[in-house]
């Protein structure tokens, strides 16, 4: 539940509370680890779904992520709000056992091993459509179980690589987008298909599987500005240079601004920002083919122009322009932005282990059914007597799990 003290302006969340949001009563059972299904996760807790994380006894490779807060990773802590543990190695014939009967409680199944893992467990799709015709079963690859590439090992360099990502800097030597950014695309594109097939399954009473490929989502992603020369088959259309998105980001007389005119009235408004209202009379400048035509021209004119004012003085500008813009912020800056603080967009919450955490605020705001923070990332295994309780399993049993090594719960945080 949202608690209503704010500590510098940054929303407090209380922990402990019913989670609210509109996925409330759908429980997810999530394989996945790393980045992009985790996160894909996440999504559906924030938005109220109960999710449960299986992890081996070895942990999600991310718990041994840096930095750290006693123990805890903070990538981990990000990627892993919202859901319970599970510590269970599915090598065993117990821990087969134990993933089969809590599946058997799912309405969603999350997995993102490479293609057949899961059926080589027994745990695939086809172990369980027909006794849980509504169950939703989301697979997540690299680059789909076809083709010469789809038993390679993937993370997402390899997907910008072979997507165009690490090309969209122009001419220069490819560059890899320094974030997870084709992880993350995919697990936005995972958590939306999964909501898809959920309500289909309530409509129809019929759930099914949804296989994402990371290269299916970041190709999808890139391709509506990036492969536009590539979009028509014909011969002999125009071809255009690729796009150059550094043309929005101007050096001011003593430091930086981003501006992004686009429409007839914003680009007119810059020109009269920059007191060059003259090149709107240009032919060479005065539509957006024209400009585009002419754009390293343009380009040259404009950062002549720019650089004859201080940032802050182009920021009142083209604030009175109403012309897109935005002064640059450096990372240790974004907290205290006026503009997060005052939408509350980052959130604190006390962890047990790592303490005050602070984190996005689910992104999607729902007016009934509000999103909300409702539990801390657990720890390995946290959540075992409570899940297996619920499974049937009572303490003597616990205990003999955990002495074979079926179940393992960490006493402190992994290292």
């Amino acid at each position: 539940m949202l608690g209503a003290t704010l500590r510098v302006m940054v929303q407090h969340v209380d922990l402990g509370g019913t989670p609210t949001g509109p996925l409330q009563g759908v429980r997810v059972v999530d394989f996945t680890a790393v980045y992009s299904g985790p996160i894909a996760a996440s999504v559906l807790g924030d938005q109220g779904a109960e999710v449960i994380k299986v992890e081996s006894a070895a942990g999600d490779l991310m718990r041994r992520g840096l930095p750290k807060s006693n123990g805890m990773g903070s990538a981990f802590t990000t990627m892993n709000r919202n859901k319970k543990s599970l510590c269970v190695d599915l090598q065993t014939a117990e821990g087969k056992d134990i993933a089969r009967r809590l599946i058997a409680t799912a309405d969603v199944v999350m997995e993102n091993f490479r293609p057949g893992v899961m059926q080589r467990l027994g745990l695939g799709y086809d172990e369980f459509k027909d006794t849980q015709p509504k169950l939703v079963y989301a697979s997540i690859n690299g680059m789909g179980d076809t083709g010469p590439y789809a038993k390679r090992r993937v993370y997402d360099a390899i997907i910008q690589a072979l997507s165009g990502f690490a090309t969209l800097q122009g001419n220069q030597d490819p560059q890899m987008v320094n974030s997870l950014v084709c992880d993350k695309v995919t697990s936005l594109t995972a958590a939306q298909a999964i909501v898809a097939a959920l309500f289909q399954a309530e409509r129809t009473g019929q759930g099914q599987k949804v296989d994402v490929s990371m290269l299916d989502a970041n190709l999808y992603f890139l391709w509506p500005d990036v492969m536009n020369n590539y979009t028509f088959t014909a011969d002999g259309l125009e071809q255009m240079p690729p796009i150059d998105h550094s043309l929005f980001l101007r050096k001011t007389k003593d430091g930086w601004i981003a501006t992004m005119p686009v429409q007839q009235n914003e680009v007119l408004g810059s020109f009269r920002a920059l007191e060059v209202e003259h090149l709107f009379g240009d032919d060479r400048f005065n539509t957006f083919e024209a400009r585009a035509r002419n754009r390293a021209l343009l380009r040259e004119l404009m950062d002549e122009a720019y650089a004859k004012f201080t940032t802050a003085e182009l920021c009142k500008r083209m604030e009175a322009e109403d012309v897109p813009y935005s002064n640059i912020n450096m990372r240790e800056d974004i907290p205290n932005d006026p503009q997060i603080q005052a939408m509350d967009a980052l959130w604190r919450y006390e962890h047990p282990i790592a303490g005050e955490v602070r984190s996005p605020r689910p992104p999607a705001q729902f007016q009934s059914t509000p999103s909300n923070i409702h539990a801390h990332t657990p720890l390995l295994g946290e959540h075992n007597n409570v899940l297996l309780g619920e499974l049937g399993f009572d303490a003597a049993a616990v205990s003999a799990l955990t002495e074979q090594g079926v179940i393992y719960a960490d006493a402190e945080p992994a290292s």
